[in-house]
């Protein structure tokens, strides 16, 4: 065990966290120099496109240091945007240390300070790494300055880096070697392991990642998930090379995976912890805390017989993204579909994109929503996260609306639009202070509602890609909510439903009927698309109708024989617009669901 190292990279987003470990893998040789990508870790098609992690990702690394002994290295990569926390404090629990990875050139910024307290939370030994010093913009300097006075941490500690090049990671394989101790725990006793992670292979059952902390595990063991009982025979350990290596077992410290033909994919959770049916472990781990989602929106499939699917791949999905919560949901527009929890708006869309790629679905999500409170008059309390579910206004006494601290750092020069930003999203500012001479962290506090449509995009545009925004939840606050419905040919269609401020309904509702009237086709007749609260219209648009030349014919003669016509084709028209039926596209309820991130 004094050969085993667990560690983290954590990081802001955008401070080099997958180059490193390309480094690092590369340095190792854990896979040949031919079959080497840059990216390695991050295996799926979105991470590539975006340049993102979102998944951590496992690798055991082989190393001989320089005193001559042979090291196993686990890295456990991260993501570093505020959505995928959770996945950051998952992989911290598993760890003894981390390397704080800080971008020479933007310094400490927001996620930065985040990580670095979740770290702390765990007890980690923690390394900084200064990377990126081969830019022209490195000030190496100042980020050691910023490393003492923001993160309290000892800026002589620091290893200079640059990923990209390869400088220092000999040093940096070498501090975790001497600076990160190794994992406590004891062989010899039950068997106690932590579910951190894991995935489906379509066949060999739920692929499970744990990190061993008292006894072994091998092939041919009976092992016991303690939160459901659920009983299950080992088939195979072994650790992660990028490839699954299978072992003979894997004893206490080591991280790795385990498969036991299990099929019922809802007995495997995370936080969980495995030992064996005859030898049990006195107690269960700890787990982790509950995600806490912040973000609803219902998921529908496009064609009503998909529903099946569409709860298969839920499940499936679940299972390698623990923060994911969803439930049953119907609509009278879109048949039975799933209202879904997520973290922000980016983990709301790569779950799409991942339903719609890894499970091959296509599917309609209606607009988010945060979840409101509301007291009705009688005293009662109610949670809502769905517009369908909105009481009689008559019936409420009073709203109240999550509200977030928002953490920003820019540089000063910014300080002038981000505080119009904040403040147009009904921000109160708190506090600001400067951390070095050019740099400032503004303390806002918003309505959560306003932040997770297009906020960060906005912070990162107006502050040139310097903005770093991080966000804890604090507590409900009274507000102006009411419900927005949309009416098409004056009907309302209950998947265009918002719930909003109503300082911000008028341009929300006329925003919606102009991006609606682009969308839906023409027809014989004039569709009207009206934005209402209750039963008062604020905002419309007119889908014109198709128009014939009736009067064509006529030339010449009294004006009365064309009225007459004219009149003749009016009253057909109001017939067919009373028994036509309006078909609205899967296009236009992706339009509506982008009027804020256009």
């Amino acid at each position: 065990m004094k050969n085993i190292r667990n560690f983290s990279i954590i990081a802001h987003i955008d401070h080099g966290k997958s180059t490193l470990s390309d480094r690092l893998i590369q340095a190792t040789g854990v896979i040949p120099e031919r079959e080497f990508q840059d990216q390695i870790l991050d295996t799926m098609d979105i991470e590539r496109e975006r340049g993102i992690t979102i998944k951590s990702q496992t690798v055991c690394l082989p190393y001989t240091a320089a005193n001559g002994q042979s090291y196993f290295l686990n890295l456990i990569d991260t993501p570093g945007h505020v959505d995928f926390t959770y996945e950051v404090s998952r992989s911290l629990a598993s760890c003894e240390g981390a390397l704080l990875l800080i971008d020479a050139s933007q310094g400490v910024e927001a996620q930065t300070l985040a990580n670095l307290y979740l770290a702390m939370e765990h007890d980690l030994e923690i390394i900084p790494v200064i990377n990126k010093i081969d830019l022209p913009s490195a000030d190496i300097e100042r980020v050691k300055m910023q490393i003492a006075e923001d993160l309290g941490l000892d800026p002589d500690q620091a290893l200079l880096v640059s990923a990209k090049e390869g400088t220092g990671i000999e040093a940096v394989l070498e501090a975790i070697v001497t600076r990160l101790p190794p994992p406590a725990g004891d062989p010899a006793r039950p068997l106690k392991a932590l579910i951190f992670d894991s995935h489906y292979d379509p066949y060999r059952g739920t692929v499970v990642h744990f990190r061993v902390f008292n006894g072994r595990v091998q092939a041919g063991d009976t092992i016991v998930f303690m939160s459901n009982n659920a009983t299950y025979r080992v088939e195979g350990v072994g650790i992660f090379q990028i490839e699954m290596v299978k072992q003979k077992q894997l004893s206490a410290g080591q991280v790795g995976y385990l498969i036991a033909g299990i099929k019922t994919v809802s007995d495997t959770r995370c936080g969980d912890t495995v030992t064996l049916k005859d030898r049990p472990c006195d107690s269960a781990m700890p787990g982790f805390k509950e995600a806490k989602p912040v973000v609803f929106s219902s998921i529908y499939p496009v064609a009503s017989d998909g529903y099946e699917e569409l709860a298969i791949a839920l499940e499936k999905l679940k299972l390698n993204d623990a923060s994911l919560i969803y439930e049953k949901d119907s609509s009278a527009a879109l048949g039975f579909g799933f209202r879904c929890g997520f973290l922000g708006l980016l983990h709301l869309e790569v779950v799409q994109e991942r339903l719609e790629r890894e499970y091959g679905l296509s599917l309609i999500l209606t607009a988010p929503s945060v979840r409101y409170s509301l007291v009705m008059n009688d005293g009662s309390e109610v949670t809502i996260d769905n517009p369908a579910l909105y009481p009689d206004p008559t019936l409420i006494a009073q709203t109240r609306e999550p509200f977030i601290r928002a953490s920003i750092i820019v540089p000063d020069r910014y300080m002038g639009a981000v505080m119009k930003l904040c403040l147009e999203r009904r921000g109160i500012n708190k506090n600001y202070q400067y951390l070095t001479s050019d740099r400032l962290e503004m303390i806002f506090e918003m309505p959560l509602a306003e932040v997770i449509y297009d906020f960060y995009d906005r912070l990162k545009s107006i502050t040139q890609g310097y903005g770093s925004f991080d966000y804890d939840m604090i507590d409900m606050r009274e507000t102006d909510l009411v419900k927005l419905d949309i009416l098409i040919n004056g009907e309302r269609v209950d998947a265009l439903s918002q719930l909003v401020h109503r300082d911000g309904a008028v341009e929300r509702a006329r925003r919606a009927c102009e991006k609606l009237r682009d969308e839906i086709p023409r027809q014989m007749f004039k569709i009207a698309i009206q934005g209402a609260i209750g039963g008062t219209i604020i905002a419309r648009k007119t889908v014109s109708a198709f128009r014939k030349d009736v009067t064509a014919k006529c030339y010449g003669g009294d004006i009365t024989r064309k009225r007459k016509l004219l009149e003749k084709q009016k009253k057909g028209k109001k017939r067919m617009k009373m028994v036509g039926k309006v078909m609205i596209p899967q296009s236009a309820f992706l339009a509506v669901l982008k009027t804020d991130t256009d």
